[in-house]
Order: structure tokens, then sequence, then C-alpha cells
């Protein structure tokens, strides 16, 4: 007999894998009930005889969500945790690191009365985002194919110029010509590569098309692609990822949790800020960072006050700093924008009184954000 039979459970942990989940359970007082190994086909069943409105905590995995909206339909609490805020209560350290500790250590970090959670992904947010990590797959395998085919024509010694562009346009009259050095089995090999790379723009253009589709018929994402430097692709990504934007008290903590903001090593009252923590969800900070880029980079022939607020900036403090900052902008802006569903308007002008001392990420995050 399972010892959660015992006690009523209050809390459990789960260590999620591809075969084997861990789970351990305690009771209200902290007070371990089981710690064992399951099955997949085992652990739905042994959740049912937990009582209503239990927490069942996971790390976050690739089947994290899938579980939880399981158990959420059974009417237990489940919650999804970060593996950096789970890992510092695991009681052996990063020496006694195996299943059984870490369903222990997940199960004690959801016990902190501060912990954040990651919230559940709904089905239709996980497909969406199906379609961008597909897409982010057939951009690299495109990148490669093209890179495979310069390659192979060094070999011959024929260069081409930089740019897609130029090999596109290049590359049939390259084939046809009977003056290099390319024989039939290296221009049949070519020949399959260029056709390759054919199929891999009927991909890309496939997933641009859903995700067009997508921004047609979502506001969410129309009202976040009127930012600067946040197009369709990045405007349905954030919505996919996020969800909620509420979840969020402030736009501050929304760039904190994208990992836009400074490392801290503070310490006797003296602040050390570093670089930033890159933390949270890499594939939406990389696009908000890539349409940071194209923003700084024509600031110049503008005159909105975000314009004149970056040019400023990148004078003051370099390039690359400067995309950085308006990344993070862009993220505060966007929380603001979706949590109010307010359209962006560029030319806003922060009415912060005059000669009023502000706090460090300011009293109203809309006008923090797009001041």
């Amino acid at each position: 007999m399972d010892k959660i039979t015992r006690g009523v459970a209050a809390r459990v942990g789960v260590d999620l894998s591809k075969r084997v989940i861990q789970v351990q359970a305690v009771d209200a007082g902290g007070r371990v009930l089981t710690n064992r190994s399951l099955g997949r086909e085992k652990f739905l069943p042994w959740c049912t005889q937990l009582p209503p409105g239990c927490m069942v905590v996971m790390e976050v995995s690739s089947s994290a969500h899938h579980w939880a909206r399981k158990l959420l339909a059974m009417g237990l609490d489940a919650r999804i945790v970060s593996a950096h805020l789970a890992a510092p209560y695991r009681s052996e350290g990063h020496v006694g690191k195996n299943d059984a500790n870490d369903a222990a250590a997940i199960c004690e970090a959801a016990s902190r009365p501060h912990m954040r959670f990651v919230p559940v992904k709904s089905i239709e947010q996980q497909s969406l985002l199906c379609v961008h990590r597909l897409r982010e797959g057939v951009k690299a395998d495109r990148t490669a194919c093209i890179n495979r085919i310069r390659g192979l024509l060094l070999e011959f010694g024929i260069a081409v110029a930089t740019g897609v562009r130029a090999l596109q346009t290049t590359l049939h009259d390259i084939l046809e010509d009977a003056g290099n050095e390319l024989n039939g089995l290296a221009r049949m090999t070519l020949q399959r590569a260029h056709a390759q790379w054919r199929e891999l723009d009927e991909h890309l253009a496939w997933c641009d098309a859903r995700l067009a589709a997508h921004a047609a018929d979502s506001a969410d994402v129309q009202r976040a692609a009127d930012l600067m430097g946040v197009g369709p692709i990045t405007a349905s990504a954030a919505v996919a990822t996020v969800g909620d934007f509420k979840q969020f008290d402030s736009d501050a903590q929304f760039g904190a949790w994208l990992g836009l903001v400074p490392r801290q090593r503070s310490s006797g009252g003296k602040s050390n800020l570093g670089t930033i923590t890159k933390r949270g969800d890499a594939y939406l900070r990389t696009l908000l960072v890539q349409g940071a880029k194209s923003v700084v980079n024509t600031a110049h022939t503008r005159t909105d006050p975000i314009s004149r607020w970056a040019l400023a900036l990148k004078e003051r403090s370099g390039w690359q700093k400067a995309v950085v900052a308006l990344a993070n902008k862009n993220a505060r802006i966007l929380w603001a924008v979706m949590t109010r569903e307010q359209r962006f308007d560029r030319h806003h002008v922060s009415t912060k009184a005059a000669g009023a001392i502000q706090p460090s990420h300011g009293a109203d995050p809309t006008a923090a954000a797009m001041g």
C-alpha cells in the first residue's frame, strides 16, 4: 500500500521524464508521505487519490504543460516552476542530483510563499508555437543548405557574391555553364541541393502564411504589431508565449521575465550591474532584440520620442547597449498596451509631474514604458 494513504497530501513535487515519473507527496505540515517512481501510464491513476485542490508542481519540460492540463481537468492545482528556481532547494546540492532529490526540491520550492510559477499554456498556444518552432528550424536548415551550395561551388573555384539574391540569380547560369570545372555528377548534386533549397522556401512560406492568418484573426496580435520593432512574427510569438499579460504585476516584471534586465551582484549597499540575465523565453527575447536593431539603425530618419531617445542613447552608450535598452523598452510598452487594451502611439509623451522624484520603475507603468 502506498504511504500516501496514511496521510492527506497537501503538496506533490513531480520530476518528469520520458518513461519514469518521480513523485514526492507531503502533508500540510511538510511530513513526507511518499517519494516513489511511477511509469507514465500509472501517473494519472495515482493522482486520482489526491484530494481536490492538492497542489501538484512540475519543472518546466517538454511535457509539463500537457500533464498540467490533465491535472487541472481532474480538479487539482497543477503548477509549473522553472528549473533554476527549484535547483537551490535540492538538499544534496548539485552533487546529489537524482530523480528523488529533484522531486523533493520541486516540492520544497513550491512551498515558498513568493515562488513564481509558469502559467500553463493552452493547446491553442502550444499549437501556434509549433509553427514558430518549425519556422526557426526551417530557417536554420535553409541557411545551412545555402552555405553548403556555396562551399561546393568553391571546391571548383567558383565564388559567388555575398547574399542570398546573388546566389539565386547566378546558380542556374553556373550549372548551365560548360566552361567551368563542374562535371556531370557535380552538376546533378548541386541541382539536388537547389531543389532542397526551393523545398525549404516552400516550407517557410507555409509557416509565414499560418502566422499571417493568426495575425489577421487576433486583435491582440494586431495591437502588439503596432510597436516599432515588433512585426507580425514577434507579435504572434508574444501572444502565444505569454497568453495573459496581466499575470505580470508591472512592465518591469515582464522585462525581467524576458531576461532583458541587468544581472545584479550587489552587496554592502553598493550596486553592481552586469550583463542582462537572459532568463525566460530565448526565442521571444531574440525577436525583440532583432526588431530593436532595425529601429536603432534607422532612428535618424524619424522624429518620434522613442527614435530620438534611441539615437541619443546610441551616441552616449554605443549601438549594442541602445539595442538591448530599446528591446527592454518595447517589452515594457508591450505589457502596457496589452494589459490596458490600448493601441500603441509612437508620439506618446509621458505626463510625469515636473520636478517630482520618480521611483526606479515609474509610478505609472504606462508612463514608464512609453516615456
